[in-house]
């Protein structure tokens, strides 16, 4: 468990670092950069939300692994975080 923390810490430094960077709407490239992470592979990772930025290999090892788990979750979880990413999505939509 004290891995999976670690990699989680290190995917949000470098989600806040990226956004807080370039001045971008954080809550867009967070809700890209999660979709992605969830229902995406690594490369899209680094082809969408990632691909203005110079990953390197460490933080794509840490992506690589941190997307690994995510793909090792029990179905019905990732599914739930899909729909709240969807239902998260929806009310941005709104406002």
């Amino acid at each position: 468990m004290k891995g999976s923390s670690t990699l989680l810490l290190v995917a949000l430094t470098l989600l806040c670092s990226c956004g807080l960077a370039t001045g971008e709407d954080n809550s867009e490239f967070f809700m890209e950069f999660l979709q992605t992470l969830l229902v995406g592979s690594p490369e899209e990772l680094y082809e969408g939300p990632l691909g203005k930025y110079d990953v390197n290999a460490d933080a794509k090892a840490a992506l690589t692994e941190l997307k690994s788990c995510i793909d090792g979750l029990q179905p019905m979880h990732k599914a739930e975080l899909v729909k709240l990413l969807v239902q998260v999505l929806g009310s941005q939509d709104d406002a």
